[in-house]
């Protein structure tokens, strides 16, 4: 069984859910912090419960692992170290991990109506190592 875990990456409207729900199967598991932030079907962010939420999706993420299940998630990952707790996990129950970045090519928008100051934000401090 392949056992691996994508991280895909890139600032807000770049296109990371709509890759990710071109490339998935019906088998594997997808996965965002966004998707702790819906409230009756509609996503409303709180500041405050940014770093929980980011702790539930990891931690759903390692349920998964544990399970053999092939992962997507789909964050941001503007910074290297966002990305850490995921490879930990990967490296813990042996898996392959790929990093993808989306690029918006394609002039979108978020469809969270992150606000301009949030975006440039996330352009300036988006890191690549190789």
């Amino acid at each position: 069984m392949k056992k691996h875990l994508y991280l895909i990456r890139g600032v807000s409207g770049s296109g990371k859910t709509t890759l990710v729900q071109s490339l998935a199967k019906d088998t594997d598991r997808v996965i965002c912090t966004d998707d702790f932030f819906m409230v009756n079907g509609e996503y409303v962010f709180d500041f405050d419960l940014l770093k929980e939420n980011h702790l539930e999706c990891q931690k759903k993420v390692g349920n998964w692992l544990s399970r053999g299940k092939t992962v997507f998630v789909h964050n941001t990952f503007t910074c290297e170290w966002e990305m850490k707790p995921y490879r930990t996990l990967a490296t813990t129950f042996g898996y392959k991990v790929f990093t993808l970045i989306v690029e918006n090519r394609h002039k979108g928008v978020s469809v969270h109506n992150v606000p301009d100051d949030v975006l440039s934000n996330q352009k300036e401090k988006f890191e690549v190592k190789l």
